[in-house]
């Protein structure tokens, strides 16, 4: 192992990542440098500076990432409605490129020859954090440290911290059951008692949004303004794309938006329960459908309805810095030329109800739309032609004998 010189780690802390920075020094006996990302998790990443210095690390990056992720990651992601196996907004999935992207920029900036993460062997995330690492960085070695020890539970993940000094912060008595994840987009749960398909998830293990019966009683009215497929104001004040996000987190808390519990396919093969909080994403996709309503072509619109599900697949399997995702964003973005204006929503207890979208690139025209006199903007007689055309085929297979009755 001594053909690795310096590793650049994904380093967030706490107590996996912290045992993982000292058994890569005594293992590879290796130099360590350490990166955290400060994605909008909620927590102070900080402190993560001073826990590396504590074991001897002397290059450490801590960045705050929040603008990039949502401006290069999210948005362009939500252009696309983008949603998994028809429920899951990708919170997790869509941060791992940018750790990626942002590993591989530090091991080029200091010489190192190696990155190291703390996903497990059986999750998504260490495929996602390394098909990222090699599409970027051909020649890259990857420590998973989760693949290689023999540290398989908390236990002995405590036993290693203590035998070394490594100091682990404790917050009284009771540990979190949960596995949990989160920045600016969501934040996921796996473990404990979800590993019971059947049973009830726990009111007390949401931390961002309130209850249906907590949520506000009082409904509330919002003006998303759209420009070229994202959002760029809420209620008329502009604002950057990472605060446009955290505060629909706040908006959408308040009225018990965005909880979502499912069982979906893990790209290793095994199936895996999880629940998530997405309160902003949950509106923003509502919105943005909306304004696409107005504002695309039918056939574009169908178009990129049948191409979201691999765009989806693309980004939950970790295939973000691919060619053929970078194919589909092209033509994700060319169709938002004009998704321009303005979307109106009224939330209420769990509810995102529609209420009014309007543009200037609108292809409505209300003239023709009209249940009462269009004055021939539309004759109706032309439809008797339309429907006898396309019913030519049906009709010739009846006339053989080919009646599906």
């Amino acid at each position: 192992m001594s053909d690795v010189k310096k590793v650049v780690l994904a380093y967030s802390g706490g107590l996996d990542t912290s045992v993982i920075l000292k058994w890569l020094q005594d293992t590879y006996n290796c130099e360590v440098v350490t990166f955290t990302a400060d994605l909008g998790q909620g927590e102070e990443v900080e402190p993560a500076r001073a826990k590396a210095q504590a074991l001897g690390v002397k290059e450490i990056y801590i960045d705050d990432l929040r603008e990039e992720f949502v401006r290069d990651f999210v948005f362009p992601m939500f252009r696309a409605n983008t949603i998994y196996e028809g429920e899951y907004l990708l919170g997790t999935s869509i941060a791992r490129p940018l750790i990626a992207k942002r590993l591989i920029e530090i091991a080029n900036e200091t010489g190192a020859d190696a990155i190291s993460h703390g996903a497990t062997g059986k999750g998504n995330d260490q495929v996602r954090f390394e098909l990222g690492a090699y599409a970027l960085k051909p020649g890259v070695k990857v420590i998973a440290p989760w693949r290689e020890w023999d540290l398989l539970s908390r236990e002995k993940l405590m036993d290693y911290a203590a035998k070394h000094g490594i100091e682990i912060e404790r917050h009284g008595n009771k540990k979190s059951p949960y596995s949990m994840d989160a920045n600016l987009l969501h934040i996921s749960y796996e473990g404990g008692v979800l590993e019971d398909t059947w049973a009830e998830h726990e009111e007390d293990m949401w931390r961002w949004t309130k209850s249906l019966e907590e949520a506000s009683s009082t409904a509330q009215y919002i003006e998303l303004t759209y420009r070229k497929g994202d959002i760029v104001a809420i209620d008329g004040v502009d604002m950057t794309p990472a605060t446009v996000l955290a505060e629909l987190n706040r908006i959408g808390s308040a009225h018990g938006i965005g909880r979502i519990d499912i069982v979906e396919n893990r790209y290793v093969g095994m199936k895996a329960r999880g629940c998530y909080e997405t309160p902003g994403g949950t509106i923003m996709l509502k919105a943005h459908r909306a304004i696409e309503s107005i504002t695309l072509d039918r056939e574009v619109a169908h178009l990129k309805d049948s191409l979201m599900p691999k765009y989806a697949e693309l980004i939950y399997n970790g295939y973000w810095w691919s060619p053929e995702r970078a194919m589909l964003q092209k033509m994700i973005d060319a169709s938002q030329e004009n998704v321009n204006g303005v979307v109106r929503l009224k939330l209420y207890k769990g509810n995102i109800v529609l209420i009014g979208r309007k543009s200037d690139d609108s292809l409505f025209d209300a003239a023709i739309a009209t249940f009462e006199d269009d004055a021939g903007a539309y004759d109706q007689a032309d439809a008797a032609g339309f429907i006898k055309l396309n019913a030519l085929r049906l009709r010739i297979a009846a006339s053989k004998g080919r009646s599906l009755l």
